[in-house]
């Protein structure tokens, strides 16, 4: 009897946002996804119109640094559509993290506008509840009047995050 080999399916996310810079909230969601799919792409969002802290490249440097021990994340840059980026590597699952309800209405929306664009489902995730109240925002607020971060971001994070703050 001659067993015919099939290939398995990759199961593949994306955790997609700005991260600028990228909080231990995301990294939560990021690391949860990555225990649930063969690859995890972290889709950092290109906002023309919007000037971050850090650039692009930067974010996607210090989220591969932060994510490097995972050994299935990709962190890659996008413009327009995520269901287009989704469509480029075949990826049918958005993982979203909620910190809140009035999370879920906005993030209900683009579910359903992404699901009826292309297909792609969402799935949402509780956010731990030490990170509630993170977010990105915030966490640049805080420190740029000198509050204590380091708690919320991860190490190479605040290194960075320092180094920016002091230099303007």
């Amino acid at each position: 009897m001659t067993l015919e080999s099939e290939e398995t399916p990759v199961r593949r996310a994306v955790c997609p946002g700005s991260f600028d810079p990228i909080t231990n909230g995301h990294l939560d969601i990021i690391a949860r996804a990555s225990k649930l799919y063969d690859t995890v792409y972290v889709a950092v969002m290109v906002n023309t119109s919007k000037s971050g802290l850090f650039s692009v490249e930067e974010r996607i440097d210090l989220i591969r640094e932060v994510t490097e021990s995972f050994g299935n994340v990709q962190v890659e840059s996008f413009h327009g559509l995520l269901v287009d980026f989704c469509k480029e590597r075949e990826i049918p699952a958005i993982v979203k993290g909620l910190r809140a309800v009035s999370d879920f209405d906005y993030e209900l929306q683009m579910a359903q506008m992404n699901n009826g664009l292309s297909g792609v489902e969402t799935l949402f995730v509780p956010t731990n509840p030490a990170y509630s109240f993170l977010s990105s925002s915030l966490v640049k607020e805080v420190a740029t009047w000198g509050g204590d971060v380091s708690h919320l971001i991860p190490e190479a994070v605040h290194r960075a995050l320092t180094e920016r703050l002091a230099g303007r």
